[in-house]
């Protein structure tokens, strides 16, 4: 792996319509792009057809890093491998019994599936106390029986989730022992080992993703390897995993669950470093794709990193993950009038296949994308060239036929009645992530990308009062390039549940002793060229009696005591605006993330620096209309060939291979070094 500063990298990003790949080749500056429809049927062929279609030398490639799909697509499908669960007597409903909530706040039914039913989920005597005392010794007769019982029910992996073992994992550990000369596979996931925290069900819920995707990640790494390898390919494959870093693939799915989010979070990795090199620390990032939208935010150019990520109703999965809020609003949502006659906008999608309608792939429901092409907002000679066979009087009559005659409008104003209720969604996502946390839209900018973000961010900014959104110069394919700027990381969590008066601070450090050494042992066999490592500390803290844990950083891990609770009431006030200082304080979990720095890939030339026209009306390719509050005659440029310095007022758009950007009427674009473009909300004449 010498060559890889030196050599060919690719990033390749699954998402659910499309599939993005860049590659890099750091000897020449050269850029190979590639955006084909994703297989969801599997997945790899969406890799491969990438990769033939960036034309790459898979026998040239040093490094091929992977954000997929294929553990989020299986947990929210419920498409998993049949898993059992053996766990401590009397505590087998743990997993249905959760945390007394509700899947409808305010309604009077709702519907809930545990990941694992309850006939598959066995009990054995065993029983630590809360200070890790053996209170039952393990029966292991009866784990044997368990294991027995499961595998003749066809279980292919299996859960040893007892309920201490955060405090003493020995007869988790035993079980692992004895599982080892009964069962058939390495399928076996121990609740402590991938997270040791005092909450039963929420670290059995995540024991349990991780068994029940364990196989499938397996099979479709080992699948993807194969493929490659018969390409041609000799290097290593690195996958994305939820918290932002990479790991190999030879050992991704041990802790399969830790990459749900992965997609997601690579977009968000390349945001921050984009970020990073513009000077714009402070970021919320907004990727629209073809199925959903997802938003985070960035501070000091760190991503907010969270332990208690929940992606459905009753389905936490508590390793720590970059915090990305997701709604269903994408190029491809549906929009419906409902049995109330309202319209709705997703969560249904018509994805990479059919697709919207003017697409051609026979797609009959209308689509936010279907609703930009009506307002003039995308080019219907580029749109309809994917398959060929719609006009745009098609994609109208479908608008007026399902939306238009229910709503009392004409098809005009039902594409603009659609964007209107997308954005309000997409805004309400933005909010979570900034103002439902403390923290004020107007003092970031909206780090736009996604094949859909920059038609729709200019509108968004205005409406939350951001005043700058930056555009970067491949956004459709900015979750691949996350793939090749992140860095390795491995995380670790252990829980100590305890008083701050009370901690053995010379327990806590030694703690972050012990998490750091593994993390850099492990760094040290993956076969990347690394610049450096990097150890960043944190405890999760709560005042005694409340049950939200605010996350606590940490500038060294020898942190003394009372400088640890300034630092907790410091960032309680700060959320919440409230001094309880007479309230004792707890440190519930110590955290350490231990990342492996990456050598910075130059990504100058991800637009043809060689491309640019001398002037901005040499870029300026046609005038058409555009609907914004009334039709409006507006200048379309192409992006590869602005001027570096260029500065364009709105109403303008801008179209590139992998997005087009719409700037609305009285903001101003620039374009800026690195190929970024920054809109200033308002700025223009």
């Amino acid at each position: 792996m010498a060559r890889e500063a030196t050599g060919q990298v690719v990033g390749v990003d699954v998402g659910g319509t499309f599939t993005d790949l860049v590659q890099i080749d750091h000897q020449s500056g050269a850029v190979r792009l590639a955006k084909v429809p994703s297989t969801p049927e599997n997945q790899a062929y969406g890799v491969l057809n990438a990769l033939k279609a960036a034309r790459a030398d898979l026998s040239a490639l040093d490094l091929i890093v992977h954000g997929t799909t294929t553990t989020t697509n299986a947990v929210l499908e419920r498409k998993l491998s049949k898993t059992g669960l053996i766990t401590t007597k009397g505590f087998r409903d743990v997993l249905e019994l959760g945390r007394r909530t509700r899947p409808q706040a305010y309604g009077m039914k709702g519907e809930f599936r545990p990941i694992i039913p309850r006939d598959l989920r066995l009990e054995v005597p065993e029983r630590m106390d809360a200070e890790g005392r053996v209170v039952v010794p393990l029966d292991e007769a009866a784990l044997r029986a368990a294991a027995a019982d499961l595998l003749a029910a066809g279980c292919e992996a299996v859960v040893v989730h007892f309920l201490h073992a955060y405090a003493n994992p020995r007869h988790e550990l035993r079980a692992a022992e004895v599982l080892r000369d009964v069962w058939p596979n390495g399928y076996q996931t121990l609740g402590h080992a991938l997270l040791s925290e005092s909450r039963e069900f929420e670290r059995g819920v995540t024991a349990a993703v991780n068994a029940s995707v364990q196989p499938l990640l397996a099979r479709y790494i080992r699948q993807l390897e194969q493929e490659l390898q018969e390409g041609g390919y000799h290097g290593q494959l690195l996958v994305m995993n939820g918290n932002g870093g990479m790991v190999s693939s030879a050992r991704v799915a041990e802790e399969a669950a830790k990459t749900v989010m992965s997609g997601p979070a690579s977009g968000v990795i390349a945001a921050a470093s984009a970020g990073r090199a513009a000077g714009l620390p402070d970021l919320i990032t907004y990727d629209m794709g073809g199925t959903s939208t997802d938003v985070a935010l960035i501070r000091g150019a760190e991503p907010s990193v969270s332990n208690e990520t929940e992606i459905e109703y009753a389905m936490p999965i508590h390793v720590p993950m970059v915090d990305v809020r997701t709604v269903g609003a994408g190029g491809g949502s549906i929009a419906r009038v409902n049995a109330g006659g309202l319209l709705q906008v997703g969560p249904e999608s018509a994805g990479a296949d059919p697709g919207p309608v003017c697409y051609g792939r026979g797609g009959t429901e209308p689509t936010i994308s279907d609703a930009n092409l009506l307002l003039g907002r995308l080019d219907p000679a580029r749109i309809a060239s994917v398959e060929g066979g719609v006009t745009l009087e098609d994609v109208r009559a479908v608008f007026e036929d399902r939306l238009g005659r229910p709503l009392g409008l004409e098809a005009t104003g039902a594409a603009e009645a659609v964007i209107r209720v997308a954005n309000t969604k997409m805004a309400g996502a933005i909010r979570m992530v900034s103002v439902s946390l403390g923290a004020d839209p107007r003092d970031f900018a909206l780090f736009a990308f996604g094949g859909a973000g920059p038609l729709h961010a200019s509108a968004l900014a205005r409406e939350l009062g951001i005043p700058r959104v930056l555009i970067p110069p491949r956004p459709g394919i900015t979750n691949a390039i996350g793939c090749v700027v992140a860095d390795l990381r491995h995380d670790y969590v252990r829980t100590l549940n305890t008083g701050l008066d009370a901690l053995d601070m010379d327990l806590l450090r030694g703690v972050f002793a012990e998490q750091a050494a593994a993390g850099a042992a492990l760094i040290k066999t993956e076969p990347v060229r690394l610049s450096g490592v990097k150890f960043v500390y944190s405890v999760d803290m709560q005042f005694a009696g409340q049950t939200h844990l605010l996350r606590v950083q940490l500038e060294r891990p020898d942190v003394g005591r009372d400088e640890l609770r300034r630092l907790f009431e410091e960032v309680y006030f700060r959320r919440f605006r409230v001094e309880l200082s007479e309230i004792r304080a707890n440190v519930v979990n110590v955290n350490t993330s231990v990342i492996g720095e990456r050598e910075p890939a130059d990504l100058s030339t991800l637009i043809d620096p060689g491309g640019r026209k001398a002037s901005l009306q040499e870029a300026r390719v046609a005038d058409r209309e555009v609907y914004f509050d009334g039709w409006r005659e507006t200048p379309v440029y192409r992006r590869d060939w602005l001027p570096p310095k260029a500065v364009v007022e709105g109403p303008a758009v801008i179209e590139q291979m992998d997005t087009t950007v719409l700037l609305e009427p009285g903001d101003l674009v620039r374009s800026e070094s690195g190929g970024n473009l920054l809109v200033e909300i308002g700025g223009g004449a």
